[in-house]
């Protein structure tokens, strides 16, 4: 496996990930696959409840999910609100995972738009 030369691209993809928080353990939401790259531009994260707050933690595993980085950490959603948790993009390598955990289920979404790059 090679990382992808990000000067050379053959071919980039536009990809969202979304999703309902529905617990709060660790949720998976991108899994960069072998040999490409993901340039994340857009993480938003919406409080779809209506009356009480709740917390997002955004990780990040450069080791295939044995250990995490947090990007963003207990960040506090007011209800009915949305955050921008990304003021520039960040590349994922091959392999690279990036997770969400909710302090309360079924409270918080997000969404993620990416280009997944490719130099095959």
């Amino acid at each position: 496996m090679a990382t992808p030369n990000i000067v050379n691209v053959a071919t980039i993809n536009a990809k969202n990930a979304t999703a309902l928080l529905t617990g709060t353990s660790r949720t998976e939401a991108i899994d960069v696959p072998a040999d490409k790259v993901a340039k994340i531009n857009t993480i938003l994260v919406a409080n779809v409840d209506g009356t009480n707050a709740a917390d997002i933690t955004v990780e990040v595993s450069v080791d295939n999910g044995s250990n995490f980085v947090a990007i963003a950490s207990t960040i506090s959603v007011p209800a009915d609100a949305t955050l921008s948790l990304l003021e520039s993009p960040i590349y994922l390598d091959e392999t690279d995972l990036l997770y969400f955990t909710a302090s309360a289920a079924n409270d918080l979404t997000y969404f993620v738009s990416y280009e997944e790059l490719d130099d095959a």
